[in-house]
């Protein structure tokens, strides 16, 4: 089982060979020498024309996977190929097509792999005689001359590799390598790759079978375009190398100049459609001129221009100069600022003071006492300053260098918010305007917190002051007026609107109904004429109704009688049609199974009263078709035609003829019962027995026999109890 397996899979393999192959192994024959002639088994090839022991020789090879010891029986799992006779006892093998007489022969001998080359091998190489050139099996082990069995590592490449292999009276010399096929390339030949240069790819193969691309493209696959250098990646691409296409909205030749708005004249921009105007000009074209500072440069003296539209500006002026244009230098002598005879020189926004001897100060203002002559005022200390002069350390409340200033806590505006500010010589105070409160009156008041917003309105608060948010349905300052329900004028039309508290109820127009008078109402037929003019429908939960129920009520009122007049006029109508029945013969089908003329000497029947009858309760049979009941029936409603006994015993005759009748007809009576007789005015008639009937039906019947005798009139009743 396990040879027949491994040569299925060596069949397998050979036949992948043929279809995908990634490597071949070449086996060189390149000499063999049979020095004396012999086989393997010391005997002499004969059969053949030519000399005593000539061994006509040919080979079988078998490539096989590695084994530890190698076993010369197949299967060949690498493949296995048979020469043709190529020479007699000793010969050499040259390489190609030519290596020996048979034409079909090529020297080396390949076999192709279709999987990875795993390194190792196993080569038996067996050299056989044969006495004619078409007989070329190997089974026979007679003919074996010599056989090679041995294993080896060999790895890839051109290179071949020598061997000899010696047996005594033989020697085999054959070389043999492996080499991988085209466009594959490893250790194993297990990488494939074929150069190619399309839309799949542009490259070449390495040594070791990577991707290596042309000049110009990149990518794992290299079908990505190298663009021009210094094509912006994010705003350019190329379809092909060297090129710069560049995306929507950009341009240049890398593609880094964003397009600008259609139209704009003088604008930039950092985005594609941008017209950022340049300055000095305006418009959404960037083409209206707006920098008159600018073009014109109107200020002076350094002033800062400022742009107004329009076609105007104004300047700001440094400090020291003023004029529309800033063009006039202000002289800071002109107000004389300099005391006691000082001297003023004007400077660039500013001046000084040349002082007089015997005054000091920025506008000479000092002068050059000392402490001993009492310059302090209001209580100040005075002290001497080592360099000359003398200094004053006020008390609370004043300033000045002499201390001559009464001090204003309130020149510094410590109060905010409008408050008023009152000094109090040594502090200061401040009087809130309504709405603000804390020790500068910094603080807000919160309106808010006494959360005068009623039904849930939002309250913001305000400088002495609210305002309410109000909810649905309410307004006013504190949300506390509900909206009114016809302001939004819910009713349709051409209907007044009605407030009734929280509801609102439309008066609606000749025509018209609905809570809001949107439902067009058809014309009443008949001669009822309702007026829904002065209907009046409430929005939410109104009052009842009662007008369009009683204008309902009406009609169908109307409607009920006029199918009852249709119905008596046709009854009336089959009544006519219907022909006159027979009196005897609808007697002679009805009651007693008694002929009408029999009946009619006997007993009147009638339908009497209920209180002027009394029951019995007893059972009684009867007897008779279907025919006579439904006459009886028809003429005596109030009466049940199916139980009414004989009455009188004279009457045999007409029983029995009623009897025979019944023989023919489908049970009706009651079975293995005795009839009961029946009492007239109060019991006085003797009871009389009944024969049993042959048509009776079972006790379960629920019909009972009742006889309903009057006590005024000489009349009897037979009635069905249920």
């Amino acid at each position: 089982m396990g040879r027949r397996s491994a040569l299925a899979l060596a069949v397998v393999s050979a036949l992948l060979c043929q279809v995908w192959s990634s490597g071949v192994f070449e086996l060189k024959l390149q000499e063999f020498v049979n020095k004396k002639g012999l086989l393997g088994n010391r005997n002499c090839c004969r059969g053949g024309a030519g000399p005593p022991c000539a061994c006509r020789t040919f080979f079988r090879v078998c490539l096989k996977h590695y084994q530890a010891s190698v076993s010369p029986e197949p299967p060949c799992t690498y493949g296995s190929a048979v020469t043709p006779v190529l020479g007699v006892d000793s010969f050499s093998l040259p390489d190609g097509e030519d290596a020996g007489a048979d034409a079909a022969f090529s020297n080396p001998i390949r076999f192709p792999f279709g999987f990875t080359w795993p390194g190792t091998f196993s080569l038996i190489i067996e050299a056989l005689h044969t006495d004619s050139p078409d007989d070329l099996a190997t089974e026979n082990p007679e003919r074996l001359i010599s056989r090679l069995a041995t294993q080896r590592h060999l790895t890839v490449g051109e290179e071949w590799s020598q061997d000899l292999h010696s047996s005594g009276r033989t020697d085999l010399k054959y070389s043999y390598r492996f080499v991988c096929d085209e466009h594959y390339y490893g250790e194993g030949c297990s990488v494939f790759c074929r150069p190619r240069d399309d839309a799949f790819g542009h490259f070449t193969c390495g040594e070791r079978g990577e991707k290596v691309c042309n000049p110009g493209w990149k990518g794992q696959y290299c079908t990505e375009p190298i663009c021009l250098p210094g094509c912006d990646e994010q705003h350019g691409f190329c379809d092909k190398p060297g090129e710069c296409k560049c995306r929507v909205g950009w341009q240049g030749r890398y593609c880094d100049q964003c397009i600008r708005y259609p139209g704009c004249l003088h604008g930039t921009c950092q985005q594609p459609w941008q017209c950022n105007c340049q300055e000095g000009w305006g418009g959404l074209f960037c083409n209206q001129d707006l920098n008159y500072c600018t073009h014109h440069k109107p200020c002076k003296n350094g002033a800062t221009c400022t742009n107004t539209g329009q076609g105007s500006y104004t300047c700001s002026c440094r400090p020291g100069y003023v004029g529309a244009t800033c063009e006039l230098e202000v002289d800071e002598c002109d107000p004389s600022p300099c005391k006691n005879g000082g001297s003023c020189v004007d400077l660039e926004n500013g001046y000084s003071c040349t002082c007089p001897p015997g005054f000091y100060g920025r506008v000479c203002e000092l002068s050059a006492m000392t402490c001993a002559d009492g310059p302090c005022f209001n209580g100040g200390r005075c002290s001497d300053n080592p360099e000359g002069g003398y200094s004053c350390r006020c008390p609370g409340g004043y300033s000045g260098f002499n201390c001559e200033k009464k001090m204003d806590h309130c020149t510094s505006s410590p109060c905010s918010n409008g408050a008023k500010c009152v000094d109090l010589g040594d502090a200061y105070l401040c009087r809130c305007l309504l709405g603000f409160s804390g020790r500068h009156c910094e603080d807000n008041v919160d309106d808010c917190a006494s959360s005068p917003c009623a039904h849930g309105g939002t309250c913001r608060d305000g400088v002495n002051d609210y305002s309410c948010t109000c909810p649905p349905g309410y307004t006013g300052r504190n949300c506390s007026a509900p909206v009114s329900r016809c302001e939004h004028m819910p009713c349709h039309n051409g209907a007044t609107c009605h407030e009734r508290g929280l509801r609102y109820v439309c008066e609606c127009a000749r025509g018209y109904g609905g809570p809001n008078c949107q439902f067009l109402l058809p014309e009443p037929p008949g001669p009822v004429v309702v007026d829904l003019t002065e209907k009046y429908v409430e929005g939410h939960g109104g009052p009842f109704p009662w007008v369009a129920v009683c204008a309902g009520v009406v009609l169908v009122l109307m409607l009920l009688l006029g199918c009852a007049a249709v119905v008596v006029c046709v009854r009336l109508r089959l009544q006519k049609q219907r022909p006159p029945a027979d009196p005897c013969r609808g007697e002679t089908e009805t009651m007693n199974n008694l002929a009408s003329c029999q009946r009619e000497k006997d007993v009147s029947v009638s339908v009497i009263g209920a209180t002027q009858i009394k029951n019995t309760n007893k059972k009684a049979d009867f007897q008779g078709d279907g025919a006579d009941r439904n006459g009886f029936k028809a003429r005596y409603p109030a009466v049940d035609y199916n139980l009414v006994q004989d009455l009188k015993g004279d009457e045999a005759a007409g029983r029995d003829v009623h009897s025979k009748r019944d023989a023919q007809g489908p049970p009706q009576g009651s079975a293995g019962e005795q009839g009961t007789a029946a009492t007239l005015r109060g019991g006085e008639a003797p009871e009389r027995k009944r024969p049993e009937s042959l048509h009776s039906t079972s006790k379960d019947t629920k019909y009972q026999s009742v006889y309903v005798i009057s006590d005024e009139k000489d009349e009897c009743v037979i009635a069905t109890e249920v």
